[in-house]
C-alpha cells in the first residue's frame, strides 16, 4: 500500500474515534452526572527516503474524562444528591464496586439507598445504606451524613481516584478506579439536588460537524489516490 495510503488511514481510524467519542457526548447531554469525554493524540513519524522527507501517523485511541463541575438541578427529592467539588459516590454494581456523579437515588423494597439503576449505594465503610421506612424525616449533611428523625444512621461514602489519570469509564456515568480510591477532601452534598452533564452542546455540535468535514476531506483524498494508483496501473499496462 502507498504511504500516502497509510497516512489517510491513521487519520480517518483516529477521526472516527472522535466522531464515537463526540456522539456519545452528544446522547449523554441530559444524563445525570455524565463527565464529557475527549481524546489524546499520538503521531509517529518517520523519516522517509527522500531528502528532507517524512512520513506522520497519528492515533486517538486514549479517551480522556472531563472531571469538571456540572450544574446542579434542584429537584426537592428527598434522596437525590449532588457533590459540589471533588469525588464521587461508592456504589455497588454486580460486577463489583464503581464509582459515580450521578446522584438520583432512592429506597429500595429493603431500605437501602439505590441508584437509578438498582445499585447500591455504600457509606464510608464500603457498607449498603439502610433508612428505614418507618423515618418520616431524612436529612442529609453536606459531609455526607444521613440522619433520620434527626439521629444520624449512616455516612455516605464519597471518595476520588488515586490516580485520576487511571480511571475507566464502564458506560455512562458509571466509573472504577484501577489505581484504587481514597477519601475526598474538598467536597459537600447538596440534598435535593443532581448534578446535570457537564457537556456543552452547541460545542460538541460544533466539533462534530468540524471532524466530519475532515473525515470526508481524508476520504476524498484516498479516493483521488486510488484513482491515481489505478490510472498509473492502466498507463502501465498499456505501454507493456
Amino acid at each position: 500500500m502507498d504511504n500516502s495510503v497509510y497516512v489517510s488511514v491513521t487519520r480517518l481510524r483516529s477521526l472516527t474515534n472522535l466522531i464515537d467519542i463526540t456522539a456519545s457526548n452528544i446522547a449523554n447531554m441530559a444524563s445525570t452526572g455524565f463527565k464529557k469525554e475527549g481524546a489524546l493524540f499520538s503521531e509517529f513519524v518517520k523519516k522517509a527516503d527522500v531528502e528532507g522527507g517524512s512520513i506522520s501517523m497519528a492515533d486517538a485511541r486514549v479517551r480522556t474524562t472531563d472531571l469538571s463541575q456540572g450544574e446542579l438541578s434542584l429537584t426537592g427529592g428527598v434522596y437525590d444528591l449532588a457533590i459540589v467539588g471533588d469525588g464521587f459516590f461508592r456504589i455497588m454494581t454486580p460486577s463489583g464496586e464503581a464509582l459515580t456523579r450521578a446522584g438520583a437515588f432512592s429506597r429500595n423494597a429493603d431500605g437501602e439507598l439505590v441508584t437509578a439503576d438498582g445499585h447500591r449505594v455504600l457509606d464510608e465503610g464500603g457498607a449498603p445504606i439502610f433508612v428505614s421506612p418507618e423515618a418520616r424525616s431524612i436529612s442529609v449533611a453536606p459531609n455526607g451524613t444521613i440522619s433520620a428523625d434527626g439521629a444520624p444512621v449512616a455516612v455516605i461514602g464519597v471518595v476520588r481516584p488515586t490516580d485520576p489519570t487511571k480511571l475507566e469509564r464502564l458506560h455512562g456515568s458509571l466509573f472504577v478506579s484501577d489505581s484504587g480510591t481514597e477519601p475526598a477532601g474538598d467536597f459537600s452534598i447538596h440534598q435535593g439536588y443532581i448534578e446535570k452533564s457537564n457537556v456543552q452542546p452547541v460545542l460538541e455540535m460544533a466539533n462534530m460537524v468540524k471532524i466530519q468535514r475532515a473525515y470526508e476531506l481524508g476520504q476524498s483524498l484516498m479516493d483521488a489516490e486510488d484513482e491515481r494508483i489505478r490510472s498509473a496501473v492502466r498507463t502501465l499496462g498499456a505501454q507493456s
